[in-house]
């Protein structure tokens, strides 16, 4: 059974239930404590690493921007690998990755970083791993959506955190992701906590749009950490969306799953659309009358981001 998000943790302050959980958000504070403690494997070494990660649990764009940071390394001609630690409840993203970029997808890291110094890359990328001590990045990215920021602020089982947001005083940029909104006062909040830190913007860009028609009615289903974004992005695009059906994050389908959808649209004479992440889970042979909406993921100041890039690898 997958985890769903609970609703509370991303109010814009903590509730009574919140509260209550404080005290259980103890053993993840000591967690963190000793992980400072624990000696990192790797310093120096003859590739360099960069953390794309998070502090908020699902959907800062964490992978998005993983690939995108891979695509633009190779531009520069740096032999680059992604590295992702295998859970077999993600295999959604290791599907994406492995479509998109070279991916090492082994138990640990690791053991992806010694494979890719022994192919002789230039650079690894990490999917996820912040809060692995056990290697000594060379850049640390942390990733935040823009409409849900920091939640109720609070740790893990009171709030969405995996760290206390002070905690961006150790990493070197921060990376705001989503749809194309005003983040002045969320840039000031950042530079309130780390008036040191790179802080970089994204928005989803929706590449195969002309291939729907608006004067239809859409079903959208999706099993993603932060659907809010995604269904606004369909909204900006001028889809009526007449049904959203929300499932856990890293959600594995069924036929029984897409054949209740599928009827659902049938009765309401609706199209169905999804994301890309979603139908890589889907049997598309039984289900081609399901689209998805293929995004790529634009860097606002992408030039200074190369530039950032070139200066630290």
């Amino acid at each position: 059974m997958k985890f769903q998000k609970p609703k509370f943790w991303d109010y814009k302050k903590p509730n009574a239930l919140s509260y209550l959980l404080l005290p259980l958000t103890l053993p993840l504070i000591i967690n963190n404590f000793f992980l400072k403690l624990k000696n990192k494997n790797f310093g120096y070494s003859p590739i360099k690493k960069i953390c794309v990660g998070n502090i908020y649990v699902g959907g800062t764009g964490k992978t998005p921007l993983a690939i995108k940071i891979y695509h633009l390394l190779n531009r520069l001609k740096f032999k680059t690998v992604i590295i992702k630690k295998f859970y077999k409840n993600q295999i959604d993203e290791q599907k994406i990755l492995n479509k998109y970029t070279k991916l090492y997808c082994l138990k640990n890291r690791v053991i992806g970083l010694n494979q890719a110094i022994r192919d002789g890359n230039d650079v690894a990328i990490f999917d996820d791993g912040l809060q692995d001590r056990l290697i000594n990045y060379d850049l640390n990215f942390v990733c935040f959506n823009n409409i849900k920021w920091i939640g109720n602020g609070l740790l893990i089982p009171a709030g969405p955190l995996r760290e206390k947001i002070e905690s961006i005083s150790k990493y070197d940029a921060v990376f705001i992701n989503g749809n194309e909104i005003d983040c002045s006062s969320l840039k000031l909040l950042i530079k309130k906590l780390n008036k040191n830190i790179k802080i970089f913007e994204s928005h989803y860009f929706p590449l195969n749009i002309d291939q729907f028609d608006n004067s239809q009615k859409y079903i959208v289903f999706s099993g993603i950490g932060n659907p809010e974004t995604f269904k606004e992005t369909l909204a900006r695009n001028k889809f009526n969306i007449i049904k959203e059906i929300i499932f856990p994050d890293h959600y594995n389908y069924t036929q029984i799953d897409i054949d209740k959808i599928k009827l659902q649209a049938k009765n309401l004479n609706a199209q169905i659309i999804t994301t890309e992440k979603d139908y890589v889970k889907i049997n598309s042979n039984k289900n081609n009358d399901i689209k998805f909406l293929k995004i790529e993921f634009k860097i606002k100041n992408e030039e200074e981001l190369i530039d950032y890039l070139k200066l630290h690898i």
